[in-house]
Order: structure tokens, then C-alpha cells, then sequence
């Protein structure tokens, strides 16, 4: 059975190889000259399955309000004359309540957790190496209301096992020495031990790498036109003005799916969150991160690679655009240096920015469609390489037909006909 594959980030690398390893025939589509140049290049480097949380939550549209007036706000809105924007964003806060955080936090956790399991065991049958820590992330609380507002999410945690600390200042510091200079601004933390760190990019290429071995094709610097139609089913696709036919077709183009999707009447509510992240050569290494640390109230993550510091984060809702707003740099390069004082180099640091693809309720498009041969693997916002390993695990029995070993609840498009 041939099998293409539309996106060679993260999430289509990863759904590549383990539908190879299943037998299939699989040829990946990118436009870009190679794995991992868009989304997936320079993210955060955090694999956070405990820290699986719903951007749409109790609070936050009075919070976005609130950070309009703030210098180094979390969150930006630039109105565009796009009516997606503006529906995504009236979509996004119907999902912030309570009972629809609930739901959607336990549904990021469930495959999230899966993903985690998923990529261990990835780990130990090929040997990938990409700068890995598994050393866990801590989540710095800096007032205490913040601690206080944890207690919803470790009920979640309960609920499905996730192991986890909450941390005075000592406790702080003992997983985290780079902190000593800092730890006097902060309330407490809340630590996830099961949690890892790395470099995506590494990642997504050496996985490329091993796919190839077992009878992946990539075909690079291809343009998707059109997904071609006939009599109900998926036929195959138009890229480069050729045609390919196609057994089963997955989507896995993040932030680009609903453009192509629209074409054969499938509306994906996917809409980009810009991120951005600078990366730091390590000037001092006992100043530095050992793992990954969250700031919750500037909602910045510090990871710690072998030789480099990447800071990332932030979310801006402005369309498509990917110019780099120094305005935002010097956000990244203030919560570094007000928590790891003199530990990278930040003025050589290179900053980049990047188009997460997010849905209003925060949970991924993971299934299959009215189409019976075409699925969709896109989504998945700001977790894309936490959740792309149980992700590409999950959808791959589904196409085998085989039972997934986590539950399919909200998973699927279906989610939005409701």
C-alpha cells in the first residue's frame, strides 16, 4: 500500500516512520530543501508531557487585556484583514472555562503521556541521539497566586499518574543550581520529573535519516497543490504541477492544513500562534539551566542543550508573518538574564521565529476524515514533538485498522461538527 505523507516537520517525519515500520510504502512531500525548516526548527527543545496545559483556560481573556499594557506580555494581538483570525480567537475563548479546560487538558495529557512512552521506546530501538536530557522541567511560580492556581492542574496529574513535586526555594535549587541569583523572586515551582528536553531539529533529521534506511522517500522542495478526488476518495496529490497517486493520503502540514484541506470542503479550525526563541553558545555552565525551566508568568522556557541555552516562547496572534519584532528579543534576553544571569551568550544568540499551528480548544487534529483514505495529523500547537511520537503511534493503527492503545475520544475532526 502507497502512503504519502504531506510535511516533513516533526510531526510528518515521526507519522513517516512508524507507518514505514508497519510495512507500508511511504513517500513524504516538503517544500522546503530538508526535515524540520519551519515550526519544528528552533522550538523551545522541551518534550513536556506534564506541562500539557490548554492555552484557552479559566481567566486568560481578562489576562490578554492585561498584557496589551504590559512591555514584556506573553501575549500580542495584531489585527489582520483575515476573518480566520478573528473567528479562531472568538472560537478560542468558548474554550475558556472550567469544564472545557478540564476536558482539554486531560485529553493533551493523555497523549501526551502516551507520546512520552512512545519516544522512549523510539529512543531504545534505534539509538537517536539529539542533545537529550531526561532531567524533567520546572515550573517557576513567581506569586502566590500562581501556586494557588496549580491545584486545578494537579488533579489532572493525579488522574493520570503523572508524577510531580512542588517545590519551595531549596527544593528549587536543588534540581535547578543556576537559580541562586534568582530563587529570592519566586513563590515556589512545581517540578515534572518525567519530562525531557532536546533538540528538534537534531531530532527530526536523524529520524529522517533512519526512515530513509527502512524505505522512506523524501521528495524535497515540493509545492502541494491539490489533493486530487474521485469518486469520494482520496486519488492521490498535485505537487509541482505532477500528479502522484496515493493509496492513503495523511496531512501533516500544521499550520498550512487548513488551506489545502479547504480545497476538498474539509474546514480545520488551525490558525497560527507565533513563537519565537533565540539560541545561546553557554558562557558560564554554572550559571546555566540543568534541564528546562518554565516561567509562568512571562510563560518563557530556558532548555539546556549540551553546548547551547534556547529560550522560547511567547505567543503572538498576527496571521502568517514570520518577522522577527526586536521588541520580543528583548523580551527573551530579559526573563534569561533575570533568572540565569551571565549564562549564555546573548548577544551573539541567534533569534528566530516560527508559526505554531493551534487549535481553539488546544487538542490536535489526529484521524480520519469523510474520506475514508485521506487523515489528518496537524494541530498540536506548542506540543507538537511532546505529542509527535504517540501521535504518528496513535494514527498509524488507526490506519492499519488496528485498536490505538490510548482512547480515541476528541481526537478526530469530528470534535468540531458538534
Amino acid at each position: 500500500m502507497n502512503i504519502i505523507i504531506l510535511g516533513a516537520g516533526v510531526i510528518g517525519v515521526t507519522q513517516a516512520y512508524y507507518l514505514a515500520k508497519k510495512g507500508y510504502k511511504v513517500t513524504v512531500f516538503e517544500r522546503h530543501e530538508g526535515p524540520a525548516l519551519d515550526t519544528s526548527h528552533a522550538n523551545a527543545g522541551q518534550i513536556s508531557p506534564g506541562y500539557a496545559t490548554p492555552w484557552a483556560a479559566p481567566g486568560i481573556p481578562f489576562k490578554a487585556i492585561k498584557w496589551m499594557l504590559e512591555k514584556h506580555a506573553p501575549l500580542a494581538i495584531r489585527p489582520t484583514a483575515d476573518l480566520n483570525q478573528y473567528k479562531f480567537m472568538w472560537d478560542m475563548f468558548l474554550n475558556c472555562n472550567k469544564e472545557k479546560y478540564a476536558i482539554n487538558k486531560s485529553r493533551l495529557v493523555r497523549l501526551s503521556e502516551y507520546s512520552r512512552d512512545c519516544l522512549i521506546k523510539l529512543r531504545e530501538d534505534t539509538g537517536i541521539y539529539y542533545e537529550n536530557r531526561s532531567l524533567g522541567t520546572t515550573q517557576l511560580l513567581r506569586t502566590k497566586k500562581q501556586m494557588e492556581g496549580i491545584k486545578a492542574d494537579l488533579e489532572v496529574l493525579e488522574k493520570f499518574n503523572v508524577p510531580f513535586e512542588v517545590l519551595d526555594a531549596q527544593g528549587i535549587l536543588n534540581v535547578e543550581p543556576g537559580l541562586k541569583h534568582s530563587v529570592n523572586k519566586l513563590e515556589g515551582g512545581l517540578r515534572l520529573p518525567n519530562d525531557e528536553t532536546g533538540d528538534c531539529f537534531l531530532f527530526t533529521n536523524r529520524l529522517a535519516d533512519i526512515a530513509k534506511t527502512i524505505g522512506v522517500e523524501f521528495k524535497f522542495n515540493q509545492t502541494v497543490e491539490d489533493i486530487i478526488i474521485e469518486n469520494k476518495k482520496v486519488k492521490g496529490i498535485r505537487a509541482n504541477g505532477e500528479e502522484y497517486d496515493a493509496d492513503i493520503v495523511v496531512d501533516c502540514l500544521g499550520t498550512y492544513t487548513p488551506f489545502l484541506l479547504k480545497k476538498i470542503g474539509i474546514k480545520a479550525p488551525i490558525y497560527p500562534l507565533k513563537g519565537y526563541s533565540l539560541t545561546a553558545d553557554i558562557i558560564d555552565e554554572n550559571a546555566s539551566p540543568t534541564s528546562t525551566i518554565l516561567d509562568e508568568t512571562y510563560k518563557i522556557a530556558i532548555t539546556r542543550f549540551d553546548k547551547r541555552i534556547r529560550i522560547g516562547g511567547m505567543a503572538e496572534i498576527s496571521g502568517y508573518q514570520i518577522n522577527l519584532n526586536p521588541k520580543r528579543r528583548a523580551t527573551l534576553e530579559f526573563v534569561t538574564e533575570d533568572l540565569f544571569p551571565g549564562a549564555g551568550n546573548l548577544k551573539t544568540a541567534i533569534f528566530w521565529s516560527g508559526l505554531r499551528p493551534k487549535t481553539p480548544d488546544s487538542t490536535p487534529i489526529i484521524g480520519g476524515t469523510e474520506f475514508e483514505n485521506f487523515y489528518i495529523n496537524a494541530g498540536h500547537g506548542t506540543l507538537g514533538w511532546t505529542q509527535s511520537c504517540g501521535s504518528a503511534s496513535y494514527l498509524s493503527d488507526i490506519i492499519a485498522g488496528n485498536q490505538p492503545e490510548i482512547s480515541t475520544e476528541g481526537l478526530d475532526i469530528s470534535r468540531y461538527a458538534k
